[in-house]
């Protein structure tokens, strides 16, 4: 992989400030292009910018390996699809490729334009489906999509990322589990690295709006013939829209007209990876160590004992387990806010509205109809500019919807 993202100048140095303290790298001959730093107690040496790449390719060159004695080299996140130098004859360092997540990707390379892609790898039946939310969306909102890839606007940068958390928040409040890069560590990390490099043409936000709003992000990151897909969320009251489909379909569609040859759906396993994806690969923990030194061979097989004990309880599901006990310890003081449900009957017929008041989509009681009002929207494929609701003002649980010709009802349903 050329000109890799996660081994540029911008990425390190903010990785290396938020995360070690701007405390020494060391490099080292044999691993070309990379950097390491140093662990404060053993003389282990992890790569910079550690698992928070999404793939990190080097060279490794057997006859340069001077300063490698008694020492133990960790180099997170390598993609088994990626076509390395790694000389096996070396006399000094042993080689352990320890087996961690999943990856997928679309092979791009292959197609000529979306279409063509779109096509090959799904059935008529669900290419209709597909088609039909991303159509369905653009009727019922004002919808634009914007990729900020080369320039974007400080201010207007700053205000995806207000919106890029909350969704995120929303999202896994609402799965109820935790989700680490909502970690405040980290997530200001993802602020300060995402600008620059936006600008160095090494990332880019993919947005979808409605009207001013942000209701979808994407952080991607870029190689030479890589796209990345890092981070995605959407806006889980559009659920109806399938936002995650109309996304990639975006995404896949910009980077074949971009000239990518793949697009990268990145460590982990989900349904809609293996349903997108022409390839599955894994990633590998690279682990060396001075095959001649007691202290190093010690220390390197403890290493990949852990990492093994970690792919094991992943492989059994755990890790979902221990996210959503975090999440319900860090939440103990919280009282849950569940949505309310409501019933929605159609209204046949005429109907005396006259004790109903119209609200206002600024008011809370839109806010909390939401998900309501845009499966409404969806399944009359109505605009929302042609939207109405009304409340009752003699019972407060109970609402009408209506949209030229099509009105429901919807009275609030008793609780799970």
């Amino acid at each position: 992989m050329i000109d890799n993202p996660f081994l540029s100048d911008t990425f390190t140095k903010i990785w290396l400030r938020h995360f070690n303290q701007d405390k020494p790298t060391y490099s080292f001959p044999c691993f070309n292009p990379l950097s390491f730093v140093k662990s404060s107690r053993w003389p282990i040496y992890v790569n910079t910018g550690k698992n928070y790449t999404k793939g990190i390719s080097y060279s490794l060159f057997d006859d340069r390996t001077e300063g490698v004695e008694n020492k133990v080299f960790l180099i997170y996140d390598v993609p088994t699809f990626l076509d390395l130098e790694l000389n096996s004859s070396n006399t000094k360092l042993k080689l352990t490729k320890i087996l961690q997540y999943p990856g997928y990707l679309v092979d791009l390379g292959n197609y000529t334009d979306f279409n063509q892609y779109f096509s090959t790898s799904f059935s008529k039946s669900s290419r209709y489906k597909l088609n039909k939310y991303k159509k369905r969306l653009e009727s019922c909102f004002d919808i634009s999509y914007k990729m900020y890839y080369g320039a974007i606007d400080p201010d207007q940068y700053r205000t995806i990322f207000v919106y890029f958390k909350q969704l995120l928040e929303k999202r896994f409040l609402d799965k109820g589990t935790t989700n680490n890069n909502l970690d405040p560590k980290e997530w200001n990390f993802y602020t300060e690295v995402a600008y620059p490099m936006i600008l160095e043409k090494k990332a880019s936000l993919f947005v979808i709006y409605n009207g001013d709003t942000p209701i979808g992000v994407t952080l991607n990151y870029f190689s030479d013939t890589i796209v990345f897909d890092a981070i995605t969320v959407f806006d889980i009251d559009y659920e109806k829209f399938h936002l995650g489909s109309v996304t990639i379909m975006k995404l896949i569609e910009w980077s074949i007209n971009q000239k990518f040859k793949y697009f990268d759906f990145s460590k982990g396993y989900f349904d809609y990876k293996k349903r997108w994806a022409t390839k599955e690969y894994y990633f590998e923990y690279h682990l060396y160590y001075d095959k001649s030194s007691i202290i190093s061979i010690v220390l390197g097989n403890t290493i990949a004992l852990y990492f093994n004990l970690k792919q094991y309880f992943r492989d059994k599901n755990l890790n979902a387990k221990i996210h959503k006990l975090t999440f319900w310890f860090r939440n103990l003081q919280v009282k849950k806010n569940e949505r309310e449900r409501y019933l929605s009957i159609p209204i046949e017929g005429e109907m005396n509205l006259e004790k109903f008041i119209e609200i206002n989509r600024d008011s809370d009681e839109w806010q909390d109809l939401k998900s309501n009002i845009f499966e409404f929207l969806y399944l009359n494929n109505s605009s929302e500019k042609d939207l109405k609701v009304k409340k009752s003002t003699l019972d407060k649980n109970r609402f009408v919807l209506e949209c030229k010709d099509k009105r429901v009802i919807l009275t609030m349903s008793k609780s799970n």
